[in-house]
């Protein structure tokens, strides 16, 4: 754990532009990106693809325009992903409910379509918005919360190295129904060895000549712990 007897607030999380192998982040921009996040979220098929946020189902792009609208006054950061190879708009994730005096903030808000499912693309992106906030605006935890019922959700946190703290019971309601929330962090004093495990991951002589993984992130996490001793 870093020496706090000089702590300083963090800088606020703010629209920042990131560039991996894979992917480029880019801040939203409303005319440049909406109906890019639309058509990458198959358009209607955004309400089956987004069943777990807490918004009532979209009845056209309109809808979709409002609440992402009201969620960014309300201070959620949007960021948004793009496919470095195609140039295509393929997600988007946002920083939530910043704590800058503790240095504490979540990610969520994630999303993307099927030109994600099955590629280094979200990987990589989780791990550029992480290194962000460790790295660039010295945070001390980074949070993940979803829908308890959220079974890939949970899954993804676990992959990407979030350790799992609990259920939050009767947390909020969602789509008027009750929602218990999943509770999984990251914290500064782990950032090191995971970034490592995500840069071993997504270099070129992990994948083969078909962009198959040759090692799970799970494993060489795994394995570093153990040549660390952690």
């Amino acid at each position: 754990m870093r020496d706090l007897s000089n702590w300083k607030p963090c800088p606020a999380p703010a629209p920042v532009k990131l560039e991996g192998r894979f992917v480029r982040i880019e801040p939203y921009e409303r005319d440049k990106h909406l109906a890019a996040l639309w058509n990458a979220f198959g358009g209607m098929g955004i309400n089956p693809l987004l069943k777990y946020f807490t918004q009532d189902d979209f009845s056209g792009i309109e809808d979709f325009d409002a609440w992402s609208e009201a969620v960014i006054r309300s201070g959620w950061v949007r960021e948004v992903i793009v496919d470095k190879s195609s140039g295509e708009v393929v997600g988007m994730a946002h920083y939530m409910r910043p704590d800058p005096a503790n240095g504490v903030v979540e990610i969520g808000g994630i999303a993307h379509g099927p030109a994600m499912s099955a590629t280094p693309l979200s990987t990589e992106a989780q791990y550029l918005l992480a290194r962000h906030v460790f790295e660039d605006l010295g945070y001390r935890r980074y949070e993940w919360k979803c829908h308890n019922d959220n079974e890939a959700s949970k899954r993804t946190a676990r992959r990407l190295g979030f350790t799992f703290e609990g259920v939050f019971r009767q947390h909020m309601l969602s789509k008027r129904a009750n929602r218990d929330t999943a509770w999984f962090s990251m914290i500064d004093g782990e950032w090191p060895l995971l970034a490592k495990a995500f840069e071993a991951w997504l270099a070129h002589d992990n994948f083969d000549a078909q962009g198959r993984q040759r090692r799970r992130l799970e494993d060489i996490r795994a394995e570093l712990k153990e040549t660390s001793g952690q």
